[in-house]
C-alpha cells in the first residue's frame, strides 16, 4: 500500500476535529466531550475527503469515526430515488441496525433518509425507503445485492463507502461480495475501512480499493483491553463435565456478575446450553444466526436492558455490538480462529470499564489457546492450575442419563466368547456364532414343502369354492 501515513493524535475535543455545529450539538446532548483515539484520528481526515484505513481494537468507538464526519458532509446536497448518497456494509444484521441507531442519535438536528437493507425484513418495505431517496444506505452485502439484481438500486451516485468490520466480513465469506459492490460505486468516491486486524486478504482489498489512504492505528492489531482481566479455565471434554464448569464460574463471580455473555462456536451447542441454563434456574437468553430478525432484536433488547443475565450467543454477537455494561464473558468453546477472542471478550472492559473474561480449556483446545496467545502477545493467567492438573474426576466418563441402565460386563473375554459358542458335528468350536447356528438349525428343522407335498390335482387352499377356470387341465 502507497502513501499510508501513521498518525498519533493528541488530546483534542470535539470542537477541534472540525465537525459542523448541529453534529456537535448532537454530540454534546449525548454527553460526549473528549473524542476516542480512533475518532480523533480519523474524523479530520474524513471531513477532508481522504480514504481513512483505520485499525482499532473493538469497543475504541469506531462507529461515531464515520458517522460524525458523514453527517456533517451530508449537509450539502439531496437524495434522489433508488440512488443513495453514501454506503454502508456490515457483516450481520444487528451490526448494521446498531449503526442506524447511530445516525438517528446523532443525526437528530438533521432531515436525513436512512434506508436499511438487511435480511429477515420485507423487500417491499425497504423498496419504498428506496424510491423515497436515501441519503445513508446500511446494509449488508447479501440483501444490497439482492436489492440491486432486482432493479430497485443503482449504485452510481454514491459519493462515500464505508466498509466496517472488514476482518468479519473475511470471516463470513463476504469478500466476493464486497469486491462486486466496489466495482459497481463510482472510482472516485471516499472509502473508509475500518478493521480490528489485518491478515492478509484484507492487505489485499485495500490496496485494491483505497486511493492513498490515511492509515490511522490507535492500538497494536489484535490487543485486547488492558482493563479485562482474563483467565482460563480447565475442564473435562464431556460437554455435560463443561456445562458444569460454566455453572461453577457464574456462582462463583456471585455479586459481582451483573450480566455476561456466554459464548459458544456451533448454533447447536447455544440451543443446548441455553435450555441447560435455564433447567437449572438461571436467567438466560439465546442469540445465534438461525433466529428471525426480530426475535434476535428483541434478545438483544432485553439483554441490553437488564431484563435478561445470561446471553448464551454464537459469534453473530462477537463484533461490534453496543452493550457498554457488560461485566463478564465466558468462552464455553476455545474459538477456533484467534481473532475471534479478541472481538469476543471486547464485549466487557468498554469505555473504560472494568471486565473479565473466562475461557474454558479441555486437552484438545490446547493448540487453539497457543495460537490465541501468540496472537495478542501474552500468555493467559490459568485460574487453578493449567490442563496438567486435570484430575481423574475432570475427566470421567459421562454420566447416565436417566432412566439409562449402566453397561456392565463390556470385556468379552476369551472364555465368555467360547462358552457362548456351540461346537458344531466334528466337535470344533462353530466360528459363526450363537445367532449363525441356531438360524441353520431352525432351517434344518423346518420341512421342505417341494418334497413332502404329494402332487394333487385339486388346487389347495380354496375349499369347495374353487373357481372354473383352475379346473380346466393344463397343456403338458
Amino acid at each position: 500500500m502507497s502513501d499510508i501515513q501513521e498518525t498519533a493524535q493528541e488530546a483534542v475535543t470535539f470542537a477541534e476535529l472540525g465537525l459542523s455545529p448541529k453534529v456537535l450539538s448532537a454530540v454534546t446532548d449525548a454527553g460526549y466531550t473528549t473524542p476516542t483515539p480512533i475518532q480523533a484520528g480519523a474524523i479530520p481526515y474524513a471531513l477532508q475527503g481522504k480514504d481513512v484505513l483505520g485499525i482499532a481494537q473493538t469497543g475504541t468507538g469506531k462507529t461515531a469515526s464515520f458517522v460524525l464526519p458523514m453527517l456533517t458532509r451530508l449537509e450539502r446536497g439531496r437524495a434522489r430515488a433508488r440512488m443513495p448518497r453514501t454506503l454502508i456494509l456490515e457483516p450481520t444484521r444487528e451490526l448494521a441496525a446498531q449503526v442506524e441507531e447511530s445516525f438517528v442519535k446523532y443525526g437528530k438536528n438533521h432531515r436525513l433518509n436512512i434506508a436499511l437493507l438487511i435480511g429477515g425484513v420485507s423487500f417491499d418495505e425497504q423498496e419504498r425507503k428506496l424510491e423515497r431517496g436515501a441519503d445513508v444506505l446500511i446494509a449488508t452485502p447479501g440483501r444490497l445485492i439482492d436489492h440491486f439484481e432486482r432493479g430497485k438500486l443503482l449504485l452510481t451516485g454514491v459519493e462515500l463507502l464505508v466498509i466496517d468490520e472488514a476482518d468479519r466480513m473475511l470471516d463470513m465469506g463476504f469478500i466476493p461480495d464486497i469486491e462486486r459492490i466496489c466495482k459497481l460505486i463510482p472510482f472516485t468516491r471516499q472509502t473508509l475501512f475500518f478493521s480490528a486486524t489485518m491478515p492478509p486478504e484484507i492487505t489485499k482489498l485495500t490496496q485494491q480499493f483505497l486511493q492513498a489512504p490515511v492509515r490511522v492505528e490507535v492500538s497494536k492489531p489484535a490487543s485486547t483491553a488492558v482493563n479485562i482481566t482474563q483467565r482460563l479455565v480447565k475442564s473435562g471434554a464431556k460437554p455435560w463435565a463443561k456445562r458444569e464448569r460454566l455453572r461453577a464460574l457464574i456462582r462463583a463471580e456471585g455479586e459481582d456478575l451483573k450480566n455476561a455473555i456466554i459464548f459458544c462456536n456451533r448454533k447447536t451447542e447455544v440451543a443446548t446450553l441455553f435450555r441447560s441454563l435455564v433447567r437449572h434456574e438461571f436467567d438466560a437468553g439465546a442469540l445465534h444466526g438461525d433466529m428471525d430478525q426480530r426475535a434476535r432484536m428483541t434478545m438483544l433488547e432485553n439483554f441490553r436492558h437488564g431484563k435478561l443475565k445470561l446471553l448464551v450467543a454464537s459469534d453473530v454477537a462477537a463484533r461490534g455490538l453496543d452493550i457498554p455494561d457488560v461485566s463478564h464473558v465466558f468462552n464455553f468453546d476455545v474459538p477456533i480462529h484467534s481473532e475471534d477472542y479478541v472481538h469476543r471478550i471486547g464485549r466487557t472492559g468498554r469505555a473504560g470499564r472494568s471486565g473479565k473474561a473466562f475461557t474454558i480449556v479441555t486437552r484438545t483446545d490446547a493448540k487453539y489457546v497457543q495460537g490465541i496467545e501468540k496472537l495478542i502477545g501474552q500468555d493467559i493467567e490459568w485460574l487453578d492450575g493449567d490442563l496438567s492438573t486435570l484430575t481423574s474426576d475432570d475427566e470421567a466418563p459421562e454420566k447416565p442419563r436417566r432412566g439409562e441402565k449402566k453397561r456392565e460386563g463390556h470385556k468379552d473375554t476369551r472364555e465368555n466368547r467360547s462358552a457362548q459358542q456351540p461346537e458344531n458335528a466334528n466337535g470344533q468350536e462353530d466360528k459363526r456364532g450363537p445367532k449363525n447356528v441356531a438360524k441353520k438349525a431352525d432351517e434344518r428343522a423346518r420341512p421342505d414343502r417341494r418334497k413332502e407335498t404329494p402332487e394333487q390335482d385339486t388346487p389347495v387352499g380354496f375349499g369347495d369354492n374353487i373357481p372354473d377356470f383352475m379346473k380346466v387341465p393344463g397343456k403338458v
